[in-house]
């Protein structure tokens, strides 16, 4: 895959204003500050360390009239020579500068970069496809931890159509009262993403099963609580399903949320 470009990296048109540009950079750059990752552990760390770096000196190049003209013409093909009389143009006269851009625009370059424009959103898709993902392993692997470090006595499994699932484990005289748990991640926890998880979970046994649906954005609460208020009336799978912000790891918890269900929580609120 091409490496992306400076404008790409914040998420801009070529075209972009320099307030467009530093608007951006501060929007973006705040996702990665360590206080906003130091939770996540050694390895997404340094992910986010690195996504830092690549933003400012995107931001260092492009906030810069001069170094943007002469990185600009890197991008178009345009040599050292063939660029420098278009520096030098404004000053001949207060017209030079409109007819110098509209020059410049009106000759091959353009059709270029109105080719390089739909693929923008496949960019930026691929920006939050990246963020996602980054999220989604970090999230995980949170919930992980937080299983263990609760000592609810579980084992890992695999469910098909969820990333997590735990089984309690068997004790030498009854099984366990604690309720399977199983988790999601999605980019949008919605009512749709609801009433799937749930039918899934529901299919798996006959026991209480807790779902943890994780989105890196959530729905209103008026939405997630008609959805889940609708599978509660249709549904006879005795299912408990709390969506959850990964972003700062608040739920929607229902009051009759089984213990070990708030006590996981809690510790994914607090750190593990």
């Amino acid at each position: 895959m091409a490496a992306k470009t400076h404008y790409e990296q914040l998420e801009l048109a070529s075209t972009a204003t320099a307030e467009e540009i530093k608007r951006s950079f501060r929007s973006l750059i705040a996702r990665y500050h360590p206080d906003k990752v130091q939770h996540l552990g050694q390895e997404f760390q340094q992910m986010a360390a690195e996504r830092a770096a690549e933003l400012t000196e995107a931001y260092r190049i492009l906030s810069d009239a001069e170094r943007r003209s002469e990185y600009d013409r890197t991008l178009t093909g345009a040599g050292p020579q063939q660029a420098r009389p278009s520096t030098t143009a404004p000053s001949a006269s207060p017209a030079a500068p409109e007819t110098v851009v509209s020059d410049a625009r009106s000759t091959p370059p353009r059709p270029a970069i109105e080719e390089d424009r739909p693929a923008e959103p496949h960019a930026f898709r691929e920006e939050r496809a990246s963020r996602d993902e980054y999220m989604r392993k970090a999230s995980l692997s949170r919930v992980r931890h937080a299983v263990d470090a609760i000592g609810g006595g579980y084992d890992e499994a695999t469910l098909r159509g969820f990333e997590l699932a735990f089984v309690p484990k068997s004790k030498l005289f009854g099984r366990s009262k604690h309720p399977r748990l199983l988790g999601r991640f999605l980019s949008q926890v919605d009512g749709p993403a609801v009433s799937e998880a749930w039918t899934q979970a529901g299919k798996w046994t006959s026991d209480d099963v807790c779902v943890l649906l994780l989105g890196s954005s959530l729905a209103p609460a008026r939405e997630l609580a008609t959805a889940i208020a609708e599978q509660r009336r249709r549904s006879r799978a005795k299912v408990t399903l709390i969506p959850v912000d990964a972003r700062d790891w608040s739920a929607h918890v229902p009051t009759d949320a089984p213990d070990i269900a708030k006590a996981l929580l809690t510790r994914l609120k607090g750190g593990t």
